[in-house]
């Protein structure tokens, strides 16, 4: 959380003070859609004939990018949400939300952070939206995902990831 509270800080220094451009961290967007989305109400009309309880609902959260050419990147925010009620599915929603962002001037250390964490949240508020939306539209309460911590996340895949490359070198080494 430090490195984007210390980005934001630098970004209003620079701006307020009218000093040094090249010094900013940032991105930013240049388009953003919807690339998948599915929901599926595999029980339906029943589930809204008798809605029961409060459903239990679980969230899931995923995000990747991908380099498109020397400065851009397609950000693509993954949530999926799954709603149960007395073993009965409500509904299963998967939503790819992504976005163009720009990287420029910027360190090449500072990409991966500033593409992982700050696209995801300029994204977030947008397929939130949609996924309120949906869930109305397919005839239950809208579902409103609490906000996400980004770098919470970030940190999460890059245990991920050192976790999965220092079994692959132990495995290496016990064959």
């Amino acid at each position: 959380m430090a490195d984007t509270t210390q980005n934001t800080d630098t970004q209003n220094g620079a701006a307020a003070s009218g000093t040094d451009q090249a010094g900013l961290r940032q991105i930013v967007m240049n388009a953003q859609y919807v690339k998948d989305l599915s929901f599926e109400h595999p029980n339906a009309p029943q589930t809204l004939l008798s809605p029961g309880v409060q459903p239990d609902v679980e969230i899931g959260v995923n995000v990747m990018a991908e380099k498109i050419d020397d400065e851009k990147y397609e950000v693509i925010l993954k949530l999926t949400a799954s709603a149960v009620n007395n073993g009965t599915t409500l509904f299963l929603i998967e939503l790819s939300y992504a976005g163009i962002v720009s990287a420029e001037n910027i360190d090449p250390q500072d990409v991966n952070p500033l593409v992982m964490i700050q696209g995801p949240q300029l994204l977030f508020p947008f397929a939130r939206a949609i996924i309120a939306n949906i869930t109305r539209e397919g005839g239950f309460m809208p579902l409103n995902i609490n906000p996400i911590d980004f770098v919470a996340v970030y940190r999460h895949n890059l245990e991920t990831q050192q976790l999965a490359a220092q079994q692959a070198a132990s495995d290496e080494t016990t064959q």
